[in-house]
Order: structure tokens, then C-alpha cells, then sequence
């Protein structure tokens, strides 16, 4: 008991936690053994005790500057979202009784239609558009903490520096393997795939590089969006990978519906019999006009009352035809254009959007998805950027000359 009460606490202090339960056999041992002595005795507790009170401060000091670091950044973060919350909902309520409205049953969906209402925009993309929503909404999620607090990160791909989007596609390939581990099967057993069991995903498509990172909670380069892709498709084309279609289904997204795809227009007949559709209101730029469609035709083509000549530049030819040659019917419908006002790269633009818009009449469902995710059906609202006072053009600034 001698030897372990000439024990310090200076040495004792660097012995690892795991003395500790040996000191305690220790020190129950010979405190048994010399109970006739109190005073070594209790010199021994006090040693214990303080060994004790030590191994717990020394816990709380174990955790690591990178643990600390995102402590306190958590900790930032959640003061932050708190914040935001508060005023949010300061903000709804006041939104609420403007429009005459219960407060405690006004909802997200309540709240847009107020800002719409109260706050009118013209503004084309929607992202410049006033909006209010839920803080969770507008700031990004933060990533939860990929280390214990000795600093041991948790994942096996921690060191990749991307250790979500590494294991999508480590879980891609080991799906891929599992797939053609069953083909083999199935082969040695003179089988062959079911048909009807075959994968059908031309409602959806991928999803984008920005919804991914969302999803991952990470930033990653268009290439690796690219492989990405590729693995998914290469897993995609195998016969039996519907029997991972929830792995599949994660990362695909749904065709967006628009209003149009609903209220295609029927055509009209003229006088000979044949089907006609006229769009107007083409815009594009300066340029307005009007386009109509016959069906059947020769592929005919006529603007302002000439052929495809009218406009000079093999540009311009290219994108009136584009919309007939991306759904097969360059030889099949009659195309009458009147266009007005503009150059003619605006006064191809609009033609090429009244022609696909007219062709909408004319073509199934499958290929209006097809046209849809060309772009065709979609109107090009850019315009010429103002010229800005002071300087010779819309961006353009004098050359700066230091003396």
C-alpha cells in the first residue's frame, strides 16, 4: 500500500483510463489488508478520488479540434435557423391578416398566393421572383457531423472527400454485380427474361446536377455528374434490373407536366379536307408572326410568300426545319409562315416555336415528351439588353487607362 500511496498525481495523471479499474482493485485490496491504519487508509481514497475526478476531465477534454470546430459551426447554424424560423412566422402572421385571413390556418400554399398577389412580376425566371418560404426551404442542409468526437470519421469513404456520392456509386456497381451474378444463374438454368418485366422510364429522366448535390448534400464537377450517368445507365440496360427499380426510382424524376400537354387544340379542315393548325402570337425578339400547319402535305414550306430562301443563312434554314426533322414529319405537313419585325435569327426563332407548337396536334404523346425535353416547346423569351448610360453598349465599358 506503501509503494501506491508514493503514487503523484502528476504521475499518475498520463496512465490510461484502463488503470483505473487496476487501481481500484488495488486500492480496495490493501485497504482490506491495512484497515488498522486510517490514515493510509485514507490517503489511498484521496488518491483514487482525485485519479477519478481526473479520468472524467480528461474525457471532457478528449474531443477533437475538428469535433469542437463543427460544434461550434452546428451551433452558429442552429442559432441562425432559429432565427430565421422566428421571423418567418412573424412574417406569415403579418401576411395573414393583410389578406384578411386566420393566422393559425394559413398555409405555405396561402402564403404564395398572397405574394403573388401583393407583389405582381413580370420577371421570366421565377428564381428573381419575390417568394417566401420556410427557412429549411431556402437555406441548403448542412451536413451532419462525419467524425465521432476523437476525431474517427464514420465513413469507410471519408477520406475521398466525398464520401456520399463515392458510395452511390459504390452501391451502383455492387447492384450491377448482383444483376449479372442472377443472369449467370439464370442462364445456367436455360431461362430466358421476362419481357414484360422490362423497365419502362421514358416518363422520367435523370436527375440534374443540382438536384443531386441537394440530394447528396455535396458539390461535385460535371464529370462526376457524367459518370454518375453512365453507371446508371449501364445499370438500366441490364434485362433484369427491374429488381432494383427502388435504387433507380431514388435518382429519377418525372417529365414535368405543363399546361399545354393538356389542352392541345383539335385541328381544323378546310375546304380540300385536310387538317390544318394555325399558331399565332410567335414571338421572338422583335420579331412577331403567325404559323400554320397542313396535314397532309409535300413538306412544303412558305414565308412571307417564298420558300426557304427567304432567310440567307444556312442557320436560319437549320432552325425552321429543326421541329419537322426532330419528329419525322419534314414530308409529311405543309408549313405557311407570315413574319414581321426583327432580324433573321429572331424571325427563325419564332418560327421554329410556332411550327413545334403547332405540331403538337400532329404527333402522340411519347414524342411530344420527346419535344418537351428538347426544348422545342418551350419559348425563348431573351431580348436584347439595354444600352447602360456612361458607357458605349450594354456591357461594354471605355478602356481604362491609368494615365
Amino acid at each position: 500500500m506503501s509503494n501506491v500511496i508514493k503514487f503523484t498525481l502528476k504521475q499518475v495523471m498520463p496512465v490510461s483510463k484502463y488503470f483505473s479499474s487496476f487501481l481500484n482493485s488495488v486500492y480496495n485490496k490493501n485497504a482490506r489488508q491495512y484497515s488498522s491504519s486510517h490514515k493510509n487508509t485514507t490517503n489511498a481514497h484521496n488518491i483514487y478520488e482525485q485519479f477519478t475526478d481526473w479520468e472524467t476531465l480528461n474525457k471532457k477534454k478528449s474531443i477533437s479540434k475538428p469535433m469542437k470546430a463543427y460544434l461550434e459551426r452546428a451551433r452558429e447554424h442552429d442559432d441562425f435557423m432559429k432565427k430565421q424560423q422566428i421571423e418567418y412566422n412573424i412574417g406569415k402572421r403579418h401576411l395573414a391578416n393583410m389578406m384578411g385571413e386566420d393566422p393559425e390556418t394559413f398555409t405555405q400554399r396561402d402564403v404564395d398566393r398572397a405574394i403573388e398577389y401583393l407583389f405582381p412580376s413580370g420577371i421570366y425566371d421565377p428564381a428573381a421572383r419575390p417568394l417566401m418560404k420556410p427557412p429549411e426551404e431556402v437555406f441548403p442542409a448542412r451536413k451532419a457531423a462525419e467524425f465521432d468526437e476523437a476525431g474517427r470519421p464514420h465513413h469507410f469513404l471519408f477520406y475521398t472527400g466525398k464520401p456520399n456520392f463515392f458510395k452511390l456509386l459504390y452501391d451502383a456497381a455492387e447492384h450491377l454485380q448482383n444483376l449479372y451474378k442472377f443472369e449467370e444463374k439464370v442462364i445456367r438454368n436455360k431461362a430466358t427474361p421476362d419481357q414484360n418485366s422490362k423497365l419502362e422510364l421514358s416518363s422520367s429522366v435523370w436527375v440534374s446536377k443540382d438536384q443531386l448535390e441537394i440530394m447528396l448534400v455535396e458539390t461535385i464537377s460535371d464529370l462526376e455528374y457524367d459518370n454518375f450517368k453512365l453507371v446508371m445507365e449501364r445499370l438500366v440496360s441490364t434485362p433484369y434490373s427491374y429488381k432494383c427499380i427502388d435504387f433507380i426510382e431514388n435518382y429519377r424524376k418525372p417529365l414535368a407536366s405543363q399546361k399545354f400537354a393538356l389542352e392541345i387544340p383539335k385541328p381544323s379542315f378546310d375546304e380540300e379536307g385536310r387538317a390544318y393548325i394555325t399558331t399565332y402570337e410567335c414571338l421572338r425578339k422583335k420579331a412577331r408572326g403567325d404559323v400554320t400547319i397542313h396535314s397532309p402535305g409535300t413538306g412544303k414550306i412558305i414565308i412571307n410568300g417564298k420558300d426557304i430562301t427567304y432567310f440567307e443563312d444556312i442557320q436560319s434554314r437549320e432552325q425552321v426545319i429543326f421541329p419537322l426533322i426532330f419528329t419525322g414529319l419534314q414530308n409529311s405537313v405543309d408549313v405557311e409562315c407570315n413574319i414581321e419585325g426583327g432580324g433573321p435569327s429572331g424571325q427563325a426563332g419564332a418560327i421554329r416555336w410556332g411550327i413545334a407548337w403547332g405540331l403538337r396536334s400532329f404527333v402522340d404523346k411519347s414524342m411530344l415528351e420527346s419535344m418537351q425535353v428538347a426544348g422545342l416547346l418551350t419559348r425563348d423569351h431573351r431580348r436584347r439588353e439595354r444600352k447602360k448610360p456612361g458607357q458605349p453598349g450594354a456591357r461594354k465599358k471605355p478602356t481604362w487607362k491609368r494615365r
